[in-house]
């Protein structure tokens, strides 16, 4: 049994993370944002003691200092998995997002440093954005944990989506300079997922609250999107529980140390997705987008980049799920949180 700081456990992909490594055996204490979230992850465990699970606020993770006593543990941790970031696209500054990605980022690897001499292995969730280049040609193009995306501190403002890649990529290179600088006595490993689909938290108080990946699952089912499919915008997609299979296996494999992990999935579109739902839930046939208004979700006619996700596969072994998989699981837990959209 390891024992485990994860932070931003009430998040889509730190909820399932915290489950996996529960399963697993290891023991987890989860940083939240406030007593009210603490309170719904412990309630929804009620069988484990502190030893095994255990909740900590930390509200400003920007703030200097800010995980020095949360690395403290007795026992002692063994490994971090640093989850805690922002992730929208409605920033009206930059700094909305840098801010709390880098500082946030650098800061628990200067706690650890100082204060949690037993770590020996930090996981840090960046994505897709720290390697896409959105300004060169998709055409031909095969995306691996080699590349970066180029992105400056000016495009950062050019819109919100730029902030976001700027903040990954930034809060990425700030970890991987602080190890080659700093040297540690733990090391570090990075997981670059894509889009995140997959079955959310019953524990989710209504779907107003949706994480941004699963939110056009959501329109498309209550009819939002019958109008005009959304974007797919990124035509890369990962399961969240394989994504937090490979967090957690991330700290279990010794030679998982140093590395990115791309975990990609494969290819899909919203219109896909749309599909998907047709078939496998026909109530809500007559809410999907049809012919033209299915336009927006399909590949653009000049193709999509590739990806090479076989780092993730060989040394960490995860199997990723298709994506019917994931879009029907995603689909039954949105109606295990509001029933009545299958009626309404």
């Amino acid at each position: 049994m390891t024992r485990v700081l994860l932070t931003g456990g009430s998040g889509f992909i730190a909820t399932h993370i915290l489950e996996t490594l529960l399963a697993r055996g290891h023991s987890v204490v989860t940083t939240v944002r406030s007593e009210q979230k603490a309170q719904a992850i412990l309630t929804a465990h009620p069988e484990l003691s502190k030893n095994r699970l255990d909740c900590v606020v930390v509200t400003d993770m920007a703030r200097d200092n800010a995980f020095d006593e949360v690395v403290v543990s007795e026992p002692p941790f063994q490994a971090v998995i640093h989850t805690a970031s922002p992730y929208h696209f409605n920033a009206k500054d930059a700094k909305e997002l840098l801010d709390p990605a880098i500082i946030g980022t650098t800061g628990i690897l200067k706690s650890v440093q100082k204060h949690a001499p037993t770590v020996k292995r930090v996981v840090v969730t960046s994505s897709f954005a720290a390697i896409n280049n959105v300004y060169a040609k998709a055409k031909g193009k095969v995306y691996s944990e080699a590349d970066w995306c180029p992105i400056t501190v000016d495009q950062a403002n050019d819109n919100p989506a730029n902030a976001y890649r700027a903040s990954k990529t930034f809060a990425e290179r700030a970890a991987w300079d602080f190890i080659e600088k700093e040297k540690p006595h733990f090391d570090l490993s990075v997981i670059n997922p894509p889009l995140v689909l997959g079955p959310i938290a019953h524990n989710l108080a209504s779907l107003s609250a949706l994480n941004t990946s699963n939110e056009r699952i959501r329109d498309l089912i209550t009819g939002a999107a019958k109008n005009g499919c959304p974007p797919t915008g990124n035509y890369l997609y990962v399961d969240v529980r394989d994504l937090a299979l490979a967090h957690v296996l991330a700290i279990e494999k010794a030679e998982a140390g140093g590395m990115r992990f791309f975990t990609v999935s494969s290819h899909f579109s919203n219109k896909e997705i749309a599909q998907i739902i047709d078939q496998e839930f026909p109530e809500f046939r007559s809410r999907l987008p049809t012919g033209e208004a299915l336009v927006p979700g399909d590949y653009p006619a000049d193709g999509v980049y590739g990806f090479d996700s076989s780092r993730a596969r060989e040394i960490l072994g995860v199997k990723f799920r298709p994506l019917k998989e994931s879009i029907v699981d995603a689909v039954n837990s949105l109606l295990a949180v509001e029933p009545e959209i299958s009626s309404s």
